[in-house]
């Protein structure tokens, strides 16, 4: 299997799988590659829909080129806890951004959310992430009343009376439910049209479908989420001999 730095025609090969609609771990397989590789070249240059193998190529050697420069830590950023590669963390931080980015996420919420989830706190001040993604207040503020509306972050008080930002393991049940509600007054509204527009009629009964569908999404989704966090959230018991 071939180890070190993807070459360009590995990259060009990449661009033509993305464009034949491959999954990534069958370009891997083609390539002799982990998948993980190709997951993470992909998500670093632009994502499925925009990856081009010659930026992609020119990016890597820019970056290559900067680590051997040894840039001194971007303002604000903390040094780095448990032995991590800073370097290495925040390549992992724009490629995780670019990931909820292609999720359909718009970039300085993506951005934001991404710094939030990799912190060991789980929670940071505006100021801090001003600081750590060297953006302007009114950014930052911006992103967190989109994501607080998704439910993906919420905000509380710490002992020194600032607002901080916390992601938190239940987010995502919270967020899952939201959009399960939203779902379902989608449904409500289809159903209202129905009514409206006479049933029977060919537009009623594509409202009808539409609701129909949405009904089953909404309580789909609302039963996987509170599933998963009876499953993911509930410690196994001990036994008698003391294991779990």
């Amino acid at each position: 299997m071939p180890g070190g730095r993807l070459t360009q025609g590995e990259r060009q090969q990449i661009a033509l799988g993305l464009a034949d609609g491959l999954a990534y771990a069958e370009i891997a397989r083609r390539l002799e590659r982990p998948t993980s590789t190709v997951t993470r070249e992909v998500m670093r240059n632009g994502g499925p829909t925009a990856y081009r193998a010659e930026l992609a190529h020119r990016a890597t050697a820019h970056r290559a080129h900067r680590r051997r420069q040894a840039a001194p830590r971007r303002p604000g950023e903390p040094v780095q806890a448990h032995g991590r590669d800073a370097e290495a963390v925040r390549a992992y931080e724009e490629m995780f951004a670019a990931a909820f980015v292609q999720s359909g996420a718009p970039r300085m919420m993506a951005r934001v959310l991404a710094c939030l989830c990799i912190t060991d706190s789980g929670s940071l001040t505006a100021a801090e992430l001003v600081q750590r993604l060297q953006v302007s207040p009114a950014s930052v503020s911006k992103a967190v009343a989109f994501l607080e509306s998704q439910g993906l972050i919420r905000r509380e008080r710490d002992e020194r009376r600032r607002e901080r930002y916390v992601f938190d393991d239940d987010v995502w049940y919270q967020s899952m439910m939201a959009s399960a509600r939203s779902t379902a007054q989608l449904v409500v509204t289809a159903r209202e049209g129905v009514g409206v527009l006479g049933p029977g009629t060919p537009a009623a009964a594509r409202l009808e479908n539409i609701a129909r569908f949405l009904d089953f999404v909404s309580e789909s989704i609302a039963r996987a989420a509170e599933q998963a966090r009876e499953i993911l959230h509930t410690k196994p018991e001990p036994t008698p001999d003391g294991t779990t």
